[in-house]
């Protein structure tokens, strides 16, 4: 059984697992100040970015839409098809050390106020347990207590609760991989008619489910990887969530010790990992700011200054000189604005709404006839487009002489969808200099979109034109 009497967070084991190997539950107490209301607002935000970009509409598609189906990704108006997942990389690249920049400057900022996990354990599943339980002491009393019809009604409401939003939750980032429209005719034929969809739904509600009514605060202790990076990526300087030991030393009642800290615990209570900051910085802090807002409060009422706990950097608190450029910042800057700046290039310039590729027809690399040189391609153009869009073909800066069949004639292609056709670029035998190289001029409306591709002109050696004897085709 999990043991939930009072424990004194220390340094040499986490405060969540007992000796035994238990989990140890946490109910931290609930907090009111300043970075609780702006993190709550913040918190409200991305729940409202997550649920609704799905819906947001540009260029005719949801604003992120990950269509693995038909291979096609929308991105803030950019589509993507697999060829052009190598763009990705340096997305990647960016927003991680972007990241990096991040926690080097601020600490585990992204931890405590932007973390999904975070904003959703925070923001919905402890709300609903203090809207259905109570604050910590009542939860903590309720836990204790012997198994009673009310504790029974309100378990079964807390977990009803937990169940439904965990679903919703899921279906929400279901609508990121099949559309809006899709997935609601897909609820309304029921589960067996679409069974992947709805295994896959069922499964990552009970993963959620599993993970914000019981793991909780473990996965951010054990299991995420950039808990760990951050004793890599953070100094003395780096801006963290801290205890001013020099102040606060030796703690006591107010009246009978010099220090300002009257050790209330109210900093531990108030924890969503059980630490105590005094201890100096932790693994298991995600600078949540809960403690700074609870100290600040207590502060008042005593006739302190606030501030005992703060954003501060471990030099700062200890008076000593603080910087905030470094040469880790610099470097963390400058790849991350290489990776955004080479994304940004592609995108603009090599990741077009519309896609086209040329290849040359099976058979014979050219053929020859009475008076012309033939040479036979298939090319297939494909609209990124969430609309119909009109294609012509036409060659440009070729020698003179040649001539396209199977082109220049304006053709429509589907929403999403792709032609295939054929192209003949042939020349009379008088004006076949030899193997060259011509350009497919490619308009594509709308969006008055304009690009070339290049492929070479393949033919026989032109001395053996001139001669009497011409075969018919190689």
């Amino acid at each position: 059984m999990p043991v939930t009497g009072p424990k004194q967070p220390n340094l040499d084991s986490v405060t969540t697992i007992n000796q035994d190997g238990s989990h140890y539950v946490l109910h931290p107490a609930d907090v009111s100040g300043r970075f609780t209301t702006f993190r709550r607002l913040f918190g409200v935000l991305l729940l409202a970015v997550y649920v609704l970009l799905p819906w947001i509409p540009i260029n005719g598609a949801p604003a992120v839409f990950l269509d693995v189906e038909n291979r096609r990704f929308h991105l803030m108006g950019l589509t993507l098809i697999p060829q052009d997942l190598w763009v990705m990389f340096f997305a990647i690249t960016g927003l991680g050390f972007s990241l990096f920049c991040v926690t080097s400057l601020l600490g585990r900022l992204w931890c405590g106020w932007a973390c999904p996990y975070t904003v959703f354990l925070e923001h919905v599943f402890r709300r609903i347990e203090r809207l259905v339980d109570g604050d910590g002491p009542a939860r903590k009393l309720l836990d204790a207590a012997p198994w009673t019809g009310k504790k029974i009604v309100k378990r079964v409401i807390k977990q009803s609760l937990y169940i439904i939003s965990a679903g919703l939750i899921a279906h929400v980032f279901m609508s990121y991989f099949v559309s809006l429209e899709r997935l609601y005719s897909y609820v309304k034929e029921g589960p067996l008619a679409h069974a992947t969809v709805f295994t896959f739904v069922t499964v990552l509600t009970g993963i959620l489910w599993f993970c914000f009514s019981m793991f909780r605060e473990q996965f951010c202790v054990l299991m995420c990887p950039y808990g760990r990076l951050q004793s890599a990526l953070t100094d003395d300087d780096t801006i963290i969530i801290g205890y001013d030991e020099m102040r606060g030393e030796p703690r006591g009642p107010k009246g009978k010790t010099e220090g300002a800290c009257i050790d209330c615990r109210r900093c531990i209570n108030v924890c969503p990992t059980g630490i105590d900051i005094r201890n100096g910085l932790q693994l298991e802090c995600i600078g949540c700011a809960a403690c700074i807002d609870a100290c600040d409060a207590i502060m008042d009422k005593v006739d302190q200054p606030r501030g005992l706990i703060r954003y501060d950097s471990l030099n700062g608190l200890t008076k000593k000189k603080r910087r905030i450029l470094r040469p880790r910042i610099y470097a963390y800057l400058a790849l991350a604005l290489l990776g955004l700046g080479v994304l940004a290039v592609i995108a603009s310039s090599r990741v077009r709404p519309y896609t086209a590729e040329f290849s040359r027809m099976r058979g014979a690399p050219y053929y020859v006839d009475s008076s012309m040189v033939r040479n036979h391609f298939q090319y297939r153009i494909l609209n990124k487009r969430n609309q119909p869009a009109t294609v012509t073909i036409q060659l440009v800066n070729a020698p003179e002489g040649f001539t396209l069949s199977g082109g220049n004639e304006p053709f429509e292609i589907p929403a999403l969808g792709e032609t295939k056709r054929t192209a003949v670029v042939m020349v009379p035998h008088g004006q076949y200099t030899g193997r060259c190289e011509i350009t497919f001029h490619i308009h594509a409306m709308p969006g008055e979109v304009d690009f070339e591709e290049k492929i070479p002109f393949l033919g026989p050696d032109p001395r053996t034109l001139r001669s009497p004897e011409i075969p018919e085709s190689k």
